[in-house]
This record gives structure tokens, C-alpha cells and sequence, in this order.
């Protein structure tokens, strides 16, 4: 007889398929690994089964403990299916942007979910991740499953989703696109590759998928946090840095917005009978921009990482799909760095040394209401705005001979030049303008005006 000894074993082995109507005619080869196959509908249930059963060995996980996460819902079902099997109690937090579907299938295992707000700072203490690991705290004998900072997610990845794909292909492929949320998929078969790269002389370019609104993307390429903002699809991206995510082991990293995501995961339902979720939309748009990329007799894998089940009331409606704007005609206003090539102009700095009377000049002289402060090096560091200086001159904290680093605020709205210019809207509605960086520079300033006067230029 062939039979698992419980559902805990069936996580895994999931099938490679090939694209065939969503890929273009002249592009690579795209292969799709589909893990909406595993037992809850996930990707997630091999980092889920992976770090606990490495708990319980280690002696982390005892009887009677409660195991508690942040999740935006996959982790916690492989996590609460793990539960059900072992016998444990579970808790999650959740932001509450994710679907009512996810809430429901956490709750139908027997978990407990708090519910928090999605649009608070990384380090809010009403974040998802703050208040699982203050619930953590406060429960005795909790196990905090820690999925974003916990290296195991990311062997996980390396010694089962990485070494599939290997074997299903003999290693003959040329890409490897995935999205990245905490991290562990990108980073686990990015080390994969990248050791594999060394035993066989072979390239393989590892793709790093990112939602406009998340910080990898720009991170990766300024190593300076941007300013994270809210988006729509789910499962994919983030607003902290997390340790499960390994930037050396990828190749280059490309952002995707929500109406693309929604749009490819709806084609991927109906044109390739593929039943999965948006983060998958994401993952195979640019896919098949690296597949056009590469060209005939090239192979791309990338992941299918849930099943569509969860969304059933929202990219799968088309109602909720028109009520967002997804299904309506917009226009892609294109790249940062094409707005800089039509409003070129100076970036005015100064030094944290600088006296603020100077600033105050420079405020008046070059047209402008806040200055970038850098360091020796030219790397941004801080800002000073003209509210600062009124504020602090106004209370007597300063005067015109004091140095601007006595009014000066940490540096806000950071943006790379090949970001999509829709990421700056969040930005200015912060009321920062943005500041774009490109290896570690200030490469230019864009205000509300500078935007409105380049979507001004292309509608004549």
C-alpha cells in the first residue's frame, strides 16, 4: 500500500508546468511550480513544517505550548495544520487587509486570530509583528515561530523547494523568479543555485519580485529604506527588513503593481486552468518579461505560491476588481528616472555641520523648503525642513548659528530611479517630496509639481 502516515508528509513534490497561452510567441520556455498544491493551498507549508519540526527536535516546542506568529495567513494555516497533526495550541495576528477567506481557514483549524491594523509603521506596537511577539511574551511556554528573521525559513527552501526544482530539471534552466516576502523562497533556491553555480560552471539568474508600496526592491539596489506604503495584493513584499531574506544570492529584483498582479493571476485562472492567487500574478508577470528577455530555447521556473481560493471575493470579482480600478483602462506613467530626464535639476545638499542660517539662505535663494543633509561621503542621511527651522527658532532651541543637524529629522520618501513613478503619490501624501538615490547618492529631489508637470507634457 502507498499512504502517508499522517498529512504532514504530503507537503512537497509539487508539479512543474509549463505556460503556454500567457507567455508571448518568440519568449523562453516558462515553467510554473505549483505549489497551491501543497496540503493548505501554499508554499508556506514547507517553511511552516520545516521550522517546527526543527523546534520540536531542538526541545523548543514542549507539550502544552501555545505556538504563536504573524502571518498573512498562508504561514499560519501550515503552522496551524502542523498544530492540528502535533496537538498544540496556536494564535496569530493578521493585518486586516487579508481576505475573510484566510480569517475564516485559520479558524476553522481551531486557531485564535487578532486582527491588527495594516497601515502603521514597521515599528508601531499595533504592527501584526509587534503585537505577536508582546502575545509571545505574555503566554508562558509560547513557541514564536518568527517566520520573517528565522534562518530556517530559509533552509526550508534551500533543502526542499530549491532541490525539487533540480531534480524535475536536470538543472537545465536559466532563470529563477520569485517574489519576496519574508525572503525564505528567493533565498533559500537562490543559495541553492548559487552553490550549484559553483559545482557546474553554469549561470542562473536568480529574479527577485517586489509590489510597489514593499522596501526590497529598493533596498536591494540603494540599501537605504524607502518608505513603505499599502497595496493590494497579498503574501508578497513587506515594510521591514527581515534576516530570512538573503540580498547576496540575488541577481536583480523588478516591481509589479497590483493591477498587473490581479490581471496575469485572472489569466492564469482562465487561460491555464491554474487555480492560484495574486502573489502568483506577480511572480509570472515578470517571468514572462524575463522570458521576452531571454528569447527561444531559454527555460524560466518560477512559483505559484497559493491557491486562489483564498480570493474568491476579491481579485476573482469583478466587481471588486472595477471598484479598485483594476479593470478599467490607466495609464503607466513609467519610470523615475524618466521624470528626471525632463526636470533636471540641481540637488542642493548640505552637511549636518551646516548653520542654519545658511539653510534658511538656500531655503530662499534656490526656491525650495527642505534641504538634504549627507554625510562626508554624500550618502543622505537626514532633512531639514522649513518647519523645523521655524518650529525650532520659534521655541528658542536654536538660532541661526546653530548646526542644521540640531533641527534635522530622519530622512523620509527615499526612492530608486528605476521605481515606478505611481510609488511616489504615497510619498507626497506624506508630505515628503522624494528623494531619489542611486548607490548610496542623491541623484534628485521630486516634488508634487515636478510629477504633474511631466503627466502634463504627455497628454499634449
Amino acid at each position: 500500500m502507498d499512504f502517508k502516515n499522517n498529512i504532514l508528509e504530503a507537503v512537497g513534490n509539487t508539479p512543474l508546468v509549463r505556460l503556454n497561452k500567457v507567455v508571448p510567441p518568440g519568449s523562453a520556455t516558462v515553467l510554473v511550480k505549483c505549489e497551491f498544491m501543497n496540503p493548505t493551498g501554499s508554499i508556506k507549508d514547507r517553511m511552516a513544517v520545516h521550522i517546527l519540526n526543527e523546534a520540536e527536535k531542538a526541545g523548543k516546542i514542549k507539550p502544552g505550548a501555545t505556538i504563536v506568529e504573524n502571518t498573512s495567513g498562508n504561514t499560519g494555516q501550515g503552522v496551524a495544520m502542523w498544530a492540528c497533526v502535533r496537538g498544540y495550541r496556536c494564535v496569530f495576528t493578521m493585518p486586516d487587509k487579508m481576505s475573510l477567506e484566510k480569517v475564516n481557514m485559520l479558524k476553522a483549524f481551531g486557531a485564535e486570530v487578532v486582527i491588527t491594523p495594516t497601515d502603521v509603521p514597521g515599528d508601531s506596537p499595533e504592527h501584526y509583528v509587534s503585537t505577536a511577539l508582546r502575545i509571545a511574551r505574555e503566554t508562558p511556554g509560547a513557541f514564536y515561530v518568527n517566520q520573517y528573521h528565522n534562518q530556517d525559513n530559509i533552509n526550508a527552501h534551500e533543502l526542499s523547494t530549491g532541490a525539487e526544482i533540480w531534480r524535475q530539471t536536470g538543472g537545465q534552466f536559466d532563470a529563477f523568479v520569485a517574489g519576496s516576502g519574508t525572503g525564505g523562497t528567493i533565498s533559500g533556491v537562490g543559495r541553492f543555485l548559487k552553490k550549484k553555480e559553483k559545482e557546474t560552471g553554469r549561470k542562473y539568474r536568480v529574479v527577485g519580485v517586489d509590489p510597489i508600496g514593499s522596501v526590497h526592491y529598493n533596498y536591494f539596489y540603494t540599501k537605504t529604506m524607502p518608505t513603505p506604503h499599502v497595496y493590494k495584493v497579498e503574501g508578497i513584499g513587506e515594510d521591514i527588513l527581515c534576516d530570512a531574506m538573503d540580498y547576496s544570492v540575488c541577481d536583480e529584483f523588478h516591481q509589479v503593481n497590483d493591477k498587473e498582479s490581479f490581471l496575469m493571476a485572472r489569466r492564469l485562472v482562465r487561460e491555464e486552468g491554474l487555480f492560484c492567487g495574486g502573489s502568483s500574478g506577480s511572480n509570472v508577470h515578470i517571468a514572462v518579461k524575463i522570458a521576452k528577455e531571454l528569447g527561444p530555447g531559454k527555460t524560466v521556473i518560477t512559483v505559484l505560491c497559493d491557491s486562489a481560493t483564498r480570493y474568491t471575493t476579491k481579485f476573482l470579482n469583478d466587481a471588486w476588481m472595477k471598484d479598485y480600478g483594476f479593470l478599467g483602462s490607466d495609464r503607466d506613467l513609467g519610470l523615475v528616472e524618466d521624470l528626471l530626464k525632463t526636470t533636471p535639476k540641481q540637488v542642493i545638499t548640505a552637511s549636518d555641520t551646516t548653520p542654519i542660517g545658511q539653510i534658511i539662505e538656500t531655503f530662499k535663494s534656490k526656491g525650495v523648503s527642505q534641504v538634504p543633509i549627507v554625510d562626508a561621503k554624500g550618502n543622505p542621511v537626514s532633512m531639514v525642513h522649513e518647519v523645523d527651522v521655524l518650529r525650532g527658532l520659534q521655541s528658542g532651541e536654536v538660532t541661526v548659528t546653530s548646526p542644521a543637524k540640531a533641527v534635522a529629522h530622519p530622512i523620509g520618501g527615499l526612492i530608486y530611479p528605476k521605481a515606478r513613478i505611481e510609488e511616489l503619490f504615497r510619498i507626497f501624501e506624506t508630505d515628503q517630496v522624494g528623494v531619489v538615490v542611486d548607490n548610496g547618492k542623491i541623484v534628485g529631489i521630486i516634488g508634487k509639481i515636478d510629477v504633474l508637470e511631466f503627466m502634463g507634457k504627455r497628454v499634449k
